[in-house]
């Protein structure tokens, strides 16, 4: 459950930034329904996306063995923009979203949202870490990551794990090898 409440959470918080950008940059007017928009444009991007891209991949798919390495890569652009323009569409759709003019309002955002989403998977690790962090502190649980100031102390099977990759050898060997050694 908290790996899905942080995900959800960071991508909300990057969604929102994305759909204000847009806001800014294109005639669409978001406002204050960016929050609501985000929650949309979120569980969009999570369970209906997914979905969504696989389906048009695999009518794609039928063709891709007549098409060049620049086709395929123009068609796989296609695709996720097409993905990009539903998922605008419906966020237009279900909040409260105003758009004017067709190629600034619906053409341009869907381009905003695929560099956004591509920013998005470049950085979600850390993004992703960082949520888990303020989850677990404002939650009172104890945080799972650790910083490189304070390294991490590993549990014993964790020691005997490195040593047995490092040498090949398991701690029973390891020990018997010792013991010949003394003898």
């Amino acid at each position: 459950m908290k790996k899905w409440a942080v995900r959800f959470l960071s991508l909300l918080v990057f969604n929102v930034v994305v759909l204000l950008l847009i806001g800014f940059f294109t005639p669409a007017r978001v406002g204050w329904s960016a929050l609501w928009a985000g929650v949309i444009l979120t569980a969009l991007v999570i369970w209906i996306k997914p979905l969504v891209h696989k389906w048009f991949a695999s009518m794609a798919a039928k063709s891709a063995g007549q098409r060049t390495k620049v086709g395929e890569k123009l068609v796989e652009f296609f695709v996720a923009f097409a993905v990009a323009f539903l998922v605008w569409i419906v966020t237009v759709l279900l909040s409260g979203v105003s758009v004017g003019g067709f190629l600034w309002g619906y053409v341009l955002p869907p381009i905003i949202l695929l560099i956004g989403w591509a920013i998005y998977d470049a950085i979600d690790d850390k993004v992703e870490a960082q949520t888990a962090a303020l989850y677990d502190k404002a939650t009172g649980g104890k945080a799972t990551t650790t910083d490189a100031a304070s390294p991490a102390i590993p549990s014993p099977e964790t020691a005997s794990a490195r040593r047995e990759l490092n040498d090949g050898l398991t701690e029973e060997q390891r020990r018997m090898l010792d013991e010949l050694g003394k003898g």
